[in-house]
Parts: structure tokens; C-alpha cells; sequence
């Protein structure tokens, strides 16, 4: 509150509500604040509640671990401007009935988060395919009830689709990511981790289709292979990151064309350690003092002296060996 020259004084809410306030003031606080503003007064109320509505983005994580059903749908009611929404802090009781109206009265929206949102089903995902044609990023993370039908309307109306994570969707089988891949030639990020369906067939659509992909989550893909792996470093050459944990198939042949380029791959190269071996000579052991290895002792790490002596002993042996092969 501030005094103004006449000796007025000037109230917060004084202030132009949608144009400075909504604008250039309330955006840059979180979210959980101003929830608990609107507490303060009626007057809070109503103001905050006109912030809701032009609200461009949600984050329902910054809130809490937790938002009840009815804070959802009261701060939700009368948006129609959305672009950005985040779900997973509903996962627990979110379903069609909750989520269907904002779909519909939000048909600008760019990114959905519905990660671990179990209590969906398949008529969410349709409505977002028909609602929202501009999605960009799309998170379907172990929504299991996501299928063939969902995806493929997903994949007809939303063309422009630059991400997905469709991890432990296992209900999905090559043929749905192969229609995906051939409407969706934007993709830059997929993933379609811990589905033991996906096999080469998909990952080789993916990867002659979707040229400008620049990262593949293959983790848990038990059936995919190198052949595929091999069609990615071919037909990607923007490709940035690749993960391949637990694709017991996929072995260095083919990661190593993707690790020359500087992709950054989830495995590590296997250990290469050269031993120096001389014309199948040994190089003799170096003498070890007695001194030394009293030392270790004298240290409390018996494990050392004994590791000592038993290199020296094979070292030796290696020794005799080479002598004795020479002489014959």
C-alpha cells in the first residue's frame, strides 16, 4: 500500500487486474502462493481466479506431492487458453471424467505430461488426437491403457508430434510405432523403453522415417538387435542420445558406428586392456625387499602382503616357463 500525493492511499488490487497484475506481476510467482492468496479475501478470490483463466501453463507438481480433485477442477474451470500442462501429481485419482472438459476447452495445447496417470483410458487419448492437432510433446509414461487404436488416432490428427514417451506402454507392438513413425516425421525424441514387443522392425521405421530424431530410449527392448541399431546410425545423422541398458542383443558392433560420432550412449564400452607381451617373453619380475612387504604388514593389510607374494610367485612360474621353452 502506498500514499499517494493527495494523501490517497493505493491498495495492491487497485491496480489494473488483467493488464499489470495477471501479467506482469503474478506470472512470476509459484503457483502454490498465489493458491493460498486467494484465502486472503473475496476480492483475492476473484482476482486469482482470473489469473487461472489466462493461465498458459500448469505444473500441478509445483504444487505438492498431492492436489485434491476439486482444487483441479476449480482452478482449471475456466481456462481456455492452456498450452502447457503437467499431470503427475494427479496420477492417483485423474480420470476421463476430470480430464475430458479441459481437453476440450483447450484446444491450443503444446505439451501434455499424463506420466503414471493409471486411472485414464483410451478415450483421453483419442481426445487429445482430435482436440489438440498442434501437440508438440506428448508424455504417456506407464499408461499402460494407451493402445493400437489410441496411438493411431493420435498419429493421423497430431502430425506435427516432435516428442513421446510411450515407456512401459506394453500394450503397443510394432505395428502401432511403425504408424507412428510414418505420420509423425518430426519426431526429434522417442522412447519406447521396457516394452518387450518393440523389436527391430519398429526401430528401423523409426529411424528411415523420422530423420530428424535426436534421441532413442530403446532400455529394456529385449528383442531389438544390432541390424537396427546399425539402420539408426545410418538414416539419424542427428541423433544426439541413445539408451540401450538391458539390450542384451546390442553389443559394441553397432554402438560403436553411434560412439565415433559422439553420440551419447546409456553403456559403457567394453574394458580394453592390452597386456605387454615381448616375442612371448615375460618381462622379469621386479625384485621385491623385504623391507616392503614388511611394510604392508606392519599396516594392518595382511591382503596386500599376500597379493605381493603371489605376483611375484606367478611372475616367476612365467619365467621358468619361457626358460624352459626356450631350451627345448
Amino acid at each position: 500500500m502506498e500514499e499517494g500525493t493527495g494523501g490517497c492511499k493505493y491498495l495492491l488490487l487497485d491496480l489494473p487486474w488483467e493488464d499489470v497484475l495477471v501479467t506482469h506481476i503474478f506470472c512470476y510467482l509459484p503457483i502454490r502462493q498465489l493458491i493460498s492468496l486467494q484465502r486472503v479475501s473475496r476480492q483475492f478470490h476473484a482476482l486469482i481466479q482470473v489469473y487461472l483463466a489466462n493461465c498458459r501453463t500448469f505444473d500441478f507438481t509445483q504444487i505438492g506431492q498431492s492436489i485434491p480433485k476439486e482444487a483441479f477442477c476449480s482452478m482449471l474451470r475456466d481456462n481456455k487458453v492452456l498450452q502447457n500442462v503437467a499431470l503427475q501429481n494427479c496420477s492417483d485419482w485423474l480420470t476421463d471424467k476430470e480430464l475430458l472438459p479441459v481437453i476440450g476447452q483447450n484446444q491450443h495445447l503444446l505439451r501434455i505430461n499424463m506420466r503414471g496417470c493409471v486411472c485414464l483410458s483410451r478415450h483421453s487419448l483419442v481426445a487429445v488426437s482430435l482436440s489438440c492437432s498442434h501437440l508438440r510433446h506428448l508424455g504417456l509414461a506407464h499408461c499402460e491403457w494407451v493402445d493400437s487404436l489410441s496411438l493411431r488416432s493420435l498419429a493421423d490428427h497430431c502430425r506435427g508430434l516432435q516428442s513421446i514417451d510411450l515407456t512401459a506402454c506394453r500394450q503397443l507392438k510394432d505395428e502401432a510405432i511403425c504408424y507412428l513413425a510414418k505420420k509423425c516425421l518430426q519426431l526429434r525424441s522417442l522412447s519406447v523403453a521396457v516394452n518387450a514387443n518393440i523389436t527391430d522392425t519398429s526401430v528401423e521405421e523409426v529411424a528411415k522415417n523420422c530423420r530428424e530424431l535426436e534421441q532413442l530410449d530403446l532400455t529394456g527392448c529385449l528383442r531389438v538387435r544390432n541390424e537396427s541399431i546399425r539402420t539408426v546410425a545410418e538414416y539419424c545423422p542427428k541423433l544426439q542420445s541413445l539408451k540401450v541398458n538391458h539390450c542384451h542383443n546390442v553389443t559394441e558392433s553397432s554402438l560403436g558406428i553411434l560412439r565415433k560420432r559422439n553420440v551419447e550412449i546409456d553403456v559403457e564400452p567394453p574394458l580394453q586392456r592390452a597386456l605387454p607381451e615381448v616375442h612371448g617373453t615375460c618381462a622379469p619380475p621386479k625384485p621385491i625387499h623385504t623391507e616392503q612387504v614388511f611394510s604392508y604388514a606392519t599396516d594392518g593389510t595382511a591382503s596386500n602382503t599376500s597379493r605381493v607374494l603371489a605376483h611375484q610367485e606367478e611372475c616367476n612360474n612365467k619365467e621358468i616357463h619361457v626358460t624352459a621353452g626356450n631350451a627345448l
